[in-house]
């Protein structure tokens, strides 16, 4: 089996199978696709995602949008390698990329508060992951434009230096606009209810234009600046851990719930009561709302996104 592998940004060709090099330890996450295994190659800790064959498409998915041209970026979890291993009755799907001891922004969000300048941190690296996916870069080394569409705090994972990297592509959409055709995944799946943007849940969403999945993203984006949000220190105190909506929906809603929630009564994740008073947090909660607004195409782009938090952290750092 012939498999190009980009390790430390170097192309390797090799005819073996990464599967039998690598030595599994032990289970660290669980997703919709399967289970995600701390592995050890040649004396380095990987992450393996092992996809059972009934979420083949998912698998093949990622791997594809992976191995577009370019697609490495400092914000973005780097792929390793593709692979396939007989596990008797069965074969597994192997996806092995980077390994974050850290986790992902939910583990931390859980268990650790923020101070202002690792929110900052966080918020802007998110946003500039995200804004390197929506852009095109043309020439050469051309790649298209890349909306993932499950954007959420358990799908970003959390570098030791406190820089964060967006991760599972099972589900992103590309468009090339040289043909101006946009590529879907092959299969049905929609991201996770509780961050589908309103335009998903009502479905006035118009699938044929890439700009619309964009938007969609930066819905969800907004729900995640919230939930960092809810978790930076402000006087020496911050509010507990939530998921957005964790007050009018269930843990696992449906998509009538979303829909009876976010649409029908047009409601959004509650701010802080001291967010409103506060020089910075005004200015993150004015952020998110203009990344959830329910007018798709007023949305904030993540390169907005990314620069004004850019401005935001450098005032907040010339005020200390």
């Amino acid at each position: 089996l012939l498999l190009i592998i980009i390790f430390e940004g170097l192309p390797l060709l090799v005819q073996i199978t990464i599967a039998r090099q690598i030595q599994l330890q032990h289970v660290i996450g669980c997703g919709r696709f399967g289970e995600v295994w701390l592995g050890n190659w040649k004396g380095e800790n990987v992450a393996v995602k092992i996809f059972s064959t009934v979420d083949e498409k998912s698998w093949f998915r990622e791997v594809e949008i992976y191995q577009t041209t370019m697609l490495r970026h400092e914000n973005l979890l780097g792929f390793i390698a593709a692979d396939n291993k007989d596990a008797g009755l069965m074969t597994q799907l192997w996806l092995v990329t980077e390994y974050q001891p850290r986790g992902s922004l939910y583990d931390v969000l859980t268990k650790e508060t923020l101070d202002m300048q690792a929110m900052f941190k966080m918020g802007r690296t998110i946003a500039n992951g995200l804004a390197f996916l929506h852009s095109e870069v043309g020439g050469t080394h051309y790649k298209p434009a890349i909306a993932h569409r499950d954007l959420k705090s358990k799908n970003i994972l959390v570098r030791s230096n406190g820089t964060c990297c967006i991760a599972d592509l099972g589900l992103a959409v590309r468009y090339f606009s040289t043909c101006g055709t946009i590529d879907m995944p092959d299969n049905t799946k929609a991201g996770t209810r509780r961050y589908l943007a309103p335009e998903v849940l009502d479905g006035t969403m118009n699938f044929n234009h890439f700009d619309s999945y964009r938007r969609a993203d930066m819905y969800s984006l907004g729900l995640v600046l919230w939930e960092l949000c809810r978790r930076t220190l402000i006087n020496g105190s911050c509010d507990k851990y939530e998921l957005p909506y964790y007050d009018c929906v269930s843990m696992d809603p449906t998509v009538d719930e979303m829909r009876e929630c976010v649409v029908v009564a047009g409601r959004r994740p509650q701010t802080s009561e001291n967010w409103a008073t506060h020089p910075t947090m005004s200015v993150m909660m004015r952020m998110m709302r203009e990344c959830w607004t329910a007018n798709a195409a007023a949305r904030l782009t993540a390169l907005r996104v990314k620069k004004s938090i850019d401005a935001l952290s450098a005032f907040v750092a010339e005020s200390a």
